[in-house]
């Protein structure tokens, strides 16, 4: 049980780092960019390609984190013009693009499922109170507290962060202090993006890199916003984790029912709070 327990942290913990970008680009800058899981496909395929010493996993990394930043400006640009339609419009758009980067990562590295190795002296196990477990999702957990600490105190107690907030709640009165909001949503894009590349690499040891993994982890991305509540930094880390926690015990207590078990704790939690755990009214908070 202990072993599904610290799983369950380490799976919430990457799909933190996967969520909160696009918590943040969808509640705060109100546009749904349904990509970002071929964002996390790509990071795994680069840890495919460089993983297996330090320096080619940390290569992986800083191309994955490049990679997003300039993905998620390319994104904001191309749904700019979007931003006055429907969420529709721009689910389509971010889906066609979604499409094409899978079918470019399958023509690039085939139909087969590729491993990723974890960075040496991380790819043993080590013993946790008697059990032995893994040292990478270790590791992992740990950087993802420390990039869920980073994310907050970044949104919630700097200039950068209070910038984002002014633009979401009043864009022309940012515009007429001299700061063009589309850089603003463009920059907020970025970092988003770079976040779901990123933790591709990070998640490619335990995933793999496969067809099909963008969707997998797309879908499990989008029920953790709808839990935490659009925008909500601090729910997309409560909703990662609650659904770390119930996507890897349902799959050792209840195999058969493991998908059913995810979307019933979906279904209680809408029930209970509409908005989420931690959603705003106007579910544009960070709180």
């Amino acid at each position: 049980m202990l072993v599904s327990v610290l799983n369950g942290f380490a799976i919430g913990f990457l799909l933190f780092i996967l969520a909160v970008g696009l918590s943040i680009v969808f509640g705060m800058m109100d546009v749904l960019n349904l990509a970002h899981g071929a964002l996390f496909l790509g990071g795994a395929y680069l840890g495919a390609t460089f993983a297996g010493s330090w320096g080619g996993f940390l290569a992986a990394l800083g191309l994955a984190a490049v990679g997003g930043l300039a993905a998620g400006a390319l994104l904001s640009l191309m749904t700019e013009p979007l931003r006055r339609r429907s969420h529709l419009d721009q689910a389509l758009l971010t889906l066609g693009v979604a499409f094409v980067v899978a079918e470019l990562l399958i023509i690039a590295f085939g139909d087969d499922p590729l491993s990723v190795s974890a960075p040496p002296a991380l790819d043993g196990s080590v013993s946790v109170l008697g059990a032995t477990y893994p040292a990478y999702r270790l590791v992992l957990i740990g950087v993802g507290a420390v990039l869920a600490l980073a994310v907050y105190l970044v949104v919630e107690r700097t200039r950068v962060g209070a910038l984002v907030r002014a633009t979401v709640a009043d864009r022309e009165m940012v515009a007429t202090l001299g700061i063009d909001n589309r850089l603003v949503k463009a920059a907020v894009f970025a970092v988003g993006s770079l976040l779901a590349a990123t933790a591709g690499v990070l998640g490619g040891p335990i995933y793999g890199a496969r067809p099909g993994l963008d969707a997998t982890v797309l879908i499990l991305a989008l029920v953790v916003v709808v839990i935490g509540g659009l925008g909500s930094v601090r729910g997309a880390l409560v909703g990662a984790l609650v659904i770390g926690q119930v996507d890897t015990l349902g799959r050792v207590l209840l195999p058969e029912l493991a998908s059913f078990v995810l979307f019933a704790a979906l279904a209680l939690v809408l029930v209970l709070r509409p908005r989420g755990l931690f959603g705003s009214p106007a579910s544009v908070s960070t709180r």
